[in-house]
């Protein structure tokens, strides 16, 4: 008989202990410091009001999300037309889910990437499907809404970015962190940069997201029915992290809106002179989260790679 599987659900391991697992206390020179962190000021985290992006204050609001992606690379935005029922909605989901028992969890546990968990209560299954449904179409409107004001914030068409993405991908995580016992020791997740081109950001009412902004570390505290932001490396990301603590529990929903794997990414020609030479190379979606995912979740960013030499 083959040995029994170490239990893989961190979070029933940390539920009954007062330590963090060995395998997750990470190395003394790379802890959270907590105490060096920004909670109050927000550091400058711009917060937009979309409501006026489809109306006669639209370039006020295009100007808005263009400064912020070229200062901050982060912001939140209020008004983002994804109503308050469809977001709780799926954050409750998200909860029942991380509240079933242990044994009913494992159920849908795979370290295969490319298995298909089922689901199996029929009823159960299909409202999950029809509240993640929902929340995932009015994502994507959400992330051609930006994209599209992006792209005119920079002096282009409204399309462009959305036509030169090609096909498109969306990619969906529903991430639990439950509450640690020793969070100075280790993070929900390291520093690190997203691959993609948009990242919306749903998350509960609890902090644990921060970014990198000189040098130190900003806490993006949750704003009532507003989602964070950010761009990923397709358009230059910025660093940032999760922490962890030992009281609540915390859940978030990043979306992650991509290029086609075909879609070979480049500036705009129109942005692109003697005074603004192109930095980096051409290349696949493809070849960058491939290389992306060599790399692993570090600080330094997987567009050096791509940087030109001249």
């Amino acid at each position: 008989m083959a040995p029994a599987m170490a239990n893989p659900l961190l979070s029933d391991r940390v539920a009954c202990s007062t330590k963090v697992p060995s395998s997750h206390v990470r190395a003394v020179g790379d802890r959270p410091d907590l105490a060096n962190v920004d909670h109050e000021s927000g550091a400058g985290i711009p917060l937009i009001d979309l409501k006026q992006l489809d109306g006669p204050g639209r370039r006020r609001v295009v100007e808005a999300i263009g400064s912020a992606c070229e200062n901050d690379g982060f912001f939140m935005v209020t008004n983002h037309g994804i109503s308050e029922a469809v977001v709780e909605g799926l954050l409750s989901v998200a909860r029942e889910f991380f509240h079933l028992p242990e044994s009913e969890r494992l159920k849908c546990y795979s370290d295969d990437p490319r298995r298909r968990s089922g689901c199996r209560r029929a009823s159960t299954c299909a409202r999950r499907r029809q509240v993640v449904g929902t929340y995932s179409t009015e994502a994507r409107a959400l992330a051609l809404r930006l994209l599209e004001a992006i792209s005119e914030s920079l002096g282009l068409e409204r399309g462009h970015m959305v036509k030169a993405m090609g096909r498109h991908g969306q990619h969906m995580a529903v991430n639990y962190y439950p509450p640690c016992p020793q969070p100075e020791l280790t993070y929900g997740l390291p520093g690190h940069k997203d691959p993609n081109a948009i990242t919306l950001l749903l998350q509960d009412g609890v902090s644990g997201l921060q970014v990198q902004r000189d040098g130190r570390w900003v806490a993006v505290n949750p704003v009532p029915n507003a989602l964070v932001i950010n761009i990923g490396d397709q358009l230059q990301s910025v660093n940032h992290r999760v922490i962890v603590n030992s009281q609540s529990e915390r859940i978030s929903v990043p979306t992650f809106y991509c290029p086609s794997p075909d879609t070979v990414v480049a500036p705009a020609d129109a942005l692109v002179d003697d005074a603004n030479p192109q930095a980096y190379r051409p290349f696949t979606y493809q070849e960058y989260y491939e290389e992306f995912w060599k790399m692993g979740l570090q600080s330094a960013s997987c567009l050096d790679r791509f940087r030109r030499i001249e």
